[in-house]
């Protein structure tokens, strides 16, 4: 019986090495895959609360405009010029067209004035020389800008805006409306001042028009110097 024993201890014992020296072997690695595991973890869940989404960049313009011509290219409203003052609101709500970051664009005009002939024929042609003073606002609920060089002092932007101007006579003619629709394009650029203050100063084209809702629709084209104080907001 004991050399039966003997024996099969001898053939036990070197199954149980080997299977010691496996282990052994493949211990470390268990080990060092599940550290890299945590580690690998650790490293995926970082960014998650490192990378805060950021608020989109917003800006405040306080803005002036006015015209130093007068042109027929859609409308045929002549001898006349448009000043307005205003608050306009911009966010960065698209990413990137053509290396320009997209804002969108609104604007509140509450101070419109429009200088033009104090006497017009059906189709807006003066008669005479006299001028008179129109009052009125506006409000740009759709619009876009393309900002260049975001993060540099001198900031190249292109802009264009569409609304509605509403004035206390009926503009451009005696038989016009009241309302008229806007549309206005600018190209300019913004200089740093301060990191929260930009000044903005640009030229371009504003055209105003009814659309034709009533018969005679001289409309008004002139071309528009613009500045204003540009406020970053969030900073």
């Amino acid at each position: 019986m004991r050399l039966l024993r003997d024996a099969a201890l001898a053939r036990v014992c070197p199954g149980v090495l080997f299977l010691a020296v496996i282990l052994a072997a493949f211990a470390p690695t268990a080990a060092s895959a599940q550290a890299d595991g945590a580690a690998l973890e650790t490293a995926n869940m970082a960014p998650i609360s490192a990378k805060e989404k950021k608020p989109p960049e917003q800006e405040i313009i306080f803005e002036g405009e006015g015209s130093f011509g007068n042109y027929k290219i859609f409308a045929q409203g002549e001898d006349s010029k448009l000043f307005s003052s205003g608050v306009e609101y911009d966010r960065h709500s698209w990413h990137e067209l053509i290396g320009a970051q997209v804002y969108y664009v609104a604007e509140f005009l509450p101070f419109v004035l429009l200088d033009q002939p104090a006497q017009l024929t059906f189709y807006g042609t003066p008669i005479g020389t006299s001028k008179q003073l129109v009052p009125g606002i506006g409000i740009t609920p759709v619009g876009f800008r393309l900002l260049w060089r975001h993060d540099k002092a001198i900031k190249p932007y292109l802009m264009a805006k569409g609304g509605f101007l509403i004035f206390s006579k009926k503009a451009e003619s005696p038989n016009a409306s009241y309302e008229n629709i806007s549309l206005q394009s600018d190209i300019g650029v913004q200089i740093r001042l301060t990191p929260r203050v930009d000044f903005r100063m640009g030229a371009g084209d504003y055209h105003f028009s009814n659309a034709f809702v009533v018969p005679s629709n001289p409309g008004l084209d002139v071309m528009s110097w613009t500045t204003g104080i540009c406020y970053h907001l969030g900073k």
